[in-house]
């Protein structure tokens, strides 16, 4: 017999501003019990000391996650120039020291090179898996570890303050995979020194923004009443780059099923994007509302097929 999970059936998503020691998890944990939500989730995770926007899926909302966390991601960080540190952040211990310290006219000579697809190792003290076991757990036992690296996009890296010579803020937006404290590390070395992540802070993650974010303080204050639904956003916020295709509500309701539609090709014009091909992810509605997240097939005759990937129960 299958156990029903405790909790309501809330659905959409919260931008919720995490503070500093708290780790997403636990902010997921909290989220859920304040909305006393059947399931949960986020968006990518932060670490502990890092703040901002992290977003959290709730009920239907949490099938739409893999395209909040493809999403690109904007943060804002301080580097503090002239130290290492074992886990490339404040928490960890300083390993090596350098008296070099780089210019504002250097630091931004230096950033073409970060732009762009790179090559980074990640933070020993990541959630990467070494045979098996998380960097960080052998990392904390002491072990010496190589990690091989990875292909990451930066899309824009600029410098946005040096309010002295031991530190250098900036602002980056970059893909999915992308370790802040790497990029600090290998920048520090690249400028004949050594540094870690001072501070992070995130400010978006694909549509959600710094803007519409509200503190756990805050929403932990509204406690249970109806005034915290209204920071909810529609299950389809994360989907805001899938192309939207209106079917009928016979096709609908076979989708729900799981049961694969046959559409005409032309229909492809209602969903802005004129030259979807087969495999194209696409987000069925009907009478407005999300159905299904779906895959296109095409086939000759001006036909094509529309086959369910994530049905969506709203």
């Amino acid at each position: 017999m299958t156990r029903r999970r405790k909790g309501d059936k809330v659905d959409g998503w919260l931008v919720l501003d995490k503070p500093a020691g708290t780790s997403s998890a636990a902010a997921v944990t909290a989220v859920r019990r304040l909305f006393n939500a059947a399931k949960a989730g986020h968006g990518g995770t932060l670490d502990p000391l890092a703040t901002g926007v992290l977003p959290i899926a709730l009920g239907e909302a949490t099938k739409t996650v893999g395209f909040a966390m493809a999403g690109a991601k904007t943060y804002r960080f301080i580097v503090r120039w002239g130290e290492r540190r074992t886990t490339d952040d404040a928490e960890g211990a300083v390993v090596a020291a350098s008296d070099a310290r780089p210019t504002a006219a250097a630091i931004a000579a230096m950033l073409p090179r970060f732009t762009g697809d790179i090559d980074q190792v990640p933070p020993d003290f990541s959630a990467i898996k070494v045979e098996g076991r998380r960097a960080y757990a052998r990392a904390r036992q002491g072990e010496a570890l190589v990690l091989a690296p990875r292909r990451v996009r930066i899309d824009r890296l600029s410098l946005l303050s040096v309010p002295d010579s031991d530190h250098a803020e900036l602002e980056t937006m970059c893909g999915k995979g992308t370790y802040i404290r790497s990029l600090a590390r290998d920048l520090a070395e690249a400028l004949g020194t050594v540094g870690y992540v001072a501070t992070l802070r995130r400010v978006a993650v694909g549509p959600f923004r710094e803007a519409d974010a509200i503190s756990l303080e805050n929403l932990t204050s509204l406690g249970h009443s109806p005034a915290r639904f209204t920071y909810l956003r529609p299950v389809e916020t994360a989907l805001d780059d899938i192309p939207a295709l209106a079917v009928t509500e016979a096709d609908s309701l076979r989708l729900r099923q799981g049961q694969v539609v046959q559409i005409r090709r032309a229909a492809h014009e209602h969903c802005g994007a004129h030259e979807l091909g087969s495999d194209q992810v696409v987000l069925a509605t009907a009478s407005g509302l999300p159905v299904a997240l779906a895959r296109i097939e095409l086939e000759a005759a001006g036909l094509a097929r529309l086959r369910p990937l994530r049905v969506l129960n709203l």
